[in-house]
């Protein structure tokens, strides 16, 4: 099997099925960004950014970031809902975490589907945890989030075990899901003036 799971990675079928697109990816695409870290193992490494500013003007979202992409910039923004004192205008820091779970987790999902010949009918993630506040607020100490549920819903004539096979290496290979199941060191540094 190649990087990507492709039991024929590398192979002339490969080139034939690459060209295509399946389940929205690009298996075109993959095979270049796969052949690119072949030759160039440190290419495989990104760094992602994102930064932001709080808002101390009352009635605006608390939170903005311009965020710049492949395909342009965006300016997304994030407001704490009012009962914890914020104007509840927009998504909260929380609900852009489980987005990006489930984001992430349905395109991995989408992904190793299809370097693995699956085709998808519909795909749906849905991503929910549970956070204790009262910890948040500092009312007691423990966990603020014992966990994450991952809700795949899926569409497709493949049979149940090889959707499960595509579940269980999704699940390894989702960043999103890496974060949340890993000690991964966060440093915080203040810059004052």
């Amino acid at each position: 099997k190649g990087p990507c799971g492709c039991p024929w990675a590398g192979t002339e079928e490969y080139r034939r099925r690459a060209a295509v697109n399946r389940n929205n990816v690009s298996l075109e695409a993959l095979e270049r960004t796969l052949e690119s870290f072949r030759a160039d193992p440190g290419g495989a490494r990104r760094t992602n950014r994102v930064e932001g500013t709080w808002n101390l003007e009352p009635g605006r979202p608390q939170f903005e970031a311009r965020v710049r992409f492949e395909g342009g910039e965006v300016v997304l923004e994030a407001d704490q809902p009012t009962w914890q004192g914020g104007g509840g205008s927009r998504p909260g820091p929380m609900l852009y975490c489980l987005y990006g779970m489930a984001c992430c987790y349905a395109a991995t999902f989408a992904t190793v589907a299809a370097t693995l010949g699956v085709e998808l009918k519909s795909l749906r993630v849905a991503a929910e945890s549970d956070v204790d506040f009262a910890a948040v607020f500092g009312l007691h100490e423990g966990p603020i989030i014992e966990g994450v549920r991952l809700s795949v819903y899926v569409e497709s004539d493949s049979p149940r075990d090889r959707l499960e096979e595509v579940r269980e290496l999704a699940t390894r290979r989702c960043p999103g899901v890496y974060c949340a199941t890993h000690a991964i060191p966060v440093r915080t540094e203040l810059h004052s003036g």
